[in-house]
């Protein structure tokens, strides 16, 4: 069965000096507030769509990471994952960095690698993601 996931975004003004609000819809869990700025320029109170996206991307690799080790028969104990997405200005979103600890008993080093890479690439978000460059840093704690 599918499911669909809604967000809405209220923006008023132009893009630079104009503002507007995310709300996760579906859950109810947050509204973001979101400008211009913040984006092109960093910000500490204020969200940006690559943030949401890293987000996105980072709840998503961490389940199907999950699902890989169990499959494999080493479920984990923990993982622990961020998703660095880059947004250039003048060239748009250049790439997500995935950065991954997990606790996984009894499990080799060169497997974890080669499941987190697989994972990686299966994930749903990454797939969406095809047209820009993942990379993953993977630490088996």
């Amino acid at each position: 069965m599918a499911v669909t996931s809604e967000s809405t975004t209220v923006w008023t003004g132009d893009l630079k000096s104009g503002s507007g609000t995310v709300s996760l819809d579906s859950s109810g869990a947050a509204t973001l507030a979101v400008n211009w700025k913040a984006r092109s320029e960093g910000g500490a109170e204020t969200s940006t769509p690559e943030e949401q996206l890293g987000a996105a991307h980072s709840a998503c690799f961490s389940m199907a990471f999950s699902n890989v080790l169990a499959a494999f028969g080493t479920p984990p104990e923990s993982i622990r994952t961020t998703a660095a997405v880059t947004f250039d200005p003048s060239q748009g979103i250049t790439g997500s960095h995935l950065l991954v600890e997990a606790t996984v008993p009894g499990l080799t080093d060169g497997d974890f690698q080669r499941l987190a890479d697989e994972a990686k690439r299966t994930c749903p978000v990454s797939r969406a993601l095809v047209g820009i460059p993942i990379t993953i840093e993977a630490t088996l704690a």
